[in-house]
């Protein structure tokens, strides 16, 4: 089984760190790790467990990706000329689901995932349901005029939580999204630190 099953939060606890930089993340209260053993000491993670808690952090953070979903876009990155590493964060925060959530229309990046499938979003006017839809730069994405009022819409919007990247030109008046350029490392407001130079060790072996 590859895909996410279990409660979000656990991949926080997991991981020692607050992925998503909520306010109800449990290592905000519990740092150390889940379980009767999770309070011992943490022994030194070889060069292998390094790799793969990047990768398990990178895919946990976009949401229900499957390994085979998130293995083809690296397989996609490295076919692309240039840092294989960039071009896999590029591919992941081009993803409608991952734009939905930058832009502020939703809470969290697992809302963006349903808030796609029930149709709320448009693209260039037309509807798309389908969250792994990569947008190109210069598309515009955009609430559906019926779901514009939902209350979970209008409280994201409005949340402090975090920011619009720069990538993106939003209109919360309208609920619209431009898509202006593709983000590198270093543009993605991750709440902690990335390592695709890992997720691509690991792959790499």
């Amino acid at each position: 089984m590859t895909k996410r099953i279990s409660a979000k939060y656990k991949i926080d606890r997991r991981m020692g760190e607050n992925i998503w930089g909520r306010p109800k993340s449990p290592v905000n209260k519990r740092e150390y790790g889940p379980g009767q053993h999770g309070q011992r000491r943490k022994t030194k993670l070889s060069d292998f467990g390094t790799q793969l808690r990047a990768k398990q952090k990178l895919k946990g953070y976009y949401g229900n990706i499957t390994e085979k979903q998130f293995r083809r876009t690296y397989d996609e990155a490295a076919r692309v000329k240039g840092d294989t590493g960039e071009n896999l964060i590029g591919l992941l925060e081009r993803r409608l689901d991952a734009v939905v959530y930058r832009a502020k229309f939703v809470p969290t990046v697992f809302a963006a995932r349903q808030f796609v499938n029930h149709a709320h979003v448009l693209v260039n006017g037309r509807s798309v349901n389908i969250p792994s839809y990569r947008v190109k730069e210069g598309d515009v994405i955009e609430v559906r005029a019926k779901s514009k009022q939902l209350v979970s819409v209008l409280e994201a919007a409005a949340s402090a939580e975090r920011d619009v990247p720069d990538y993106l030109e939003v209109d919360h008046s309208k609920m619209t999204a431009t898509f202006t350029r593709t983000p590198q490392l270093s543009d993605v407001p991750y709440p902690v630190m990335m390592e695709p130079n890992l997720v691509v060790e690991f792959y790499s072996r």
